[in-house]
């Protein structure tokens, strides 16, 4: 994608990874409008629009509407949107909040950009979802499955555009552990990445109109080793 005059949406953007990527769009001369709930966090950005949006809200999709507007259109639209907890317990509440974030808020928001840009004619669809859809992850039940539905969904919606002939572009980004606020905490994680290396990254999938990018090299080798491990032993492994 030519990114003179490009027009990029970034939702997510008040921290951690998205707001690393849009300050890499506004960098590389992309007009960009930003949405999150967290208003005052966007305001350094260099955006051209700001709006409030919370994608758990039904009012979501209105607001993301007025963003594009507010932006004079869209041609990205980049998802960053997620929470996600440790909860070998399965604790009600984390489960639920899990669920309705990544599930339902994700629904909603990527369904919302794939329409505007079916009646648009064009566009691309660029979401973080994670290695952690690879396989279940005992330690976050409902974080591991909302993964799998979004990796899964954005596969859906590539397969449907491609039958209905609609030009519009699906690129499934799949991080490992990234140092930002989602896993802040007492848990130590290992091969922990740089969110500013994890979006630049990102970025280059998106210029290169990716169909799946797993960042980095070392989680593209972990994942390839996950997939090929049977059921039987991964039910017995310690995580």
């Amino acid at each position: 994608m030519e990114k003179q005059g490009k027009k990029a949406i970034v939702i997510g953007a008040s921290s951690g990874i998205g707001l690393e990527v849009a300050k890499l769009l506004v960098g590389a001369g992309w007009t960009v409008g930003v949405g999150a709930r967290r208003v005052e966090r966007m305001q350094q950005i260099g955006a051209v629009a700001v709006e409030q949006i919370d994608v758990t809200e039904s009012n979501a999709t209105a607001a993301l509407q007025q963003l594009i507007d507010k932006t004079g259109g869209m041609d990205l639209f980049f998802y960053a949107s997620g929470i996600g907890k440790q909860n070998r317990e399965l604790h009600e509440d984390i489960e639920l909040a899990t669920m309705q974030t990544n599930a339902l808020g994700f629904t909603r928001m990527i369904g919302a950009a794939y329409r505007y840009f079916a009646l648009q004619g064009y566009g691309h669809i660029a979401a973080i979802t994670s290695i952690a859809g690879t396989k279940g992850l005992g330690p976050a039940p409902a974080y591991s499955a909302t993964k799998a539905m979004q990796a899964t969904y954005l596969q859906a919606l590539e397969q449907q555009a491609n039958k209905r002939g609609l030009d519009i572009r699906i690129t499934d980004i799949r991080p490992g552990f990234v140092d930002t606020a989602l896993l802040s905490g007492d848990v130590r994680y290992p091969m922990m990445l740089r969110p500013e290396r994890v979006a630049k990254e990102i970025v280059a999938a998106i210029n290169q109109q990716s169909h799946v990018r797993i960042i980095d090299w070392k989680y593209r080798i972990l994942t390839a080793f996950w997939r090929r491990i049977p059921r039987f032993v991964w039910r017995r492994m310690k995580l």
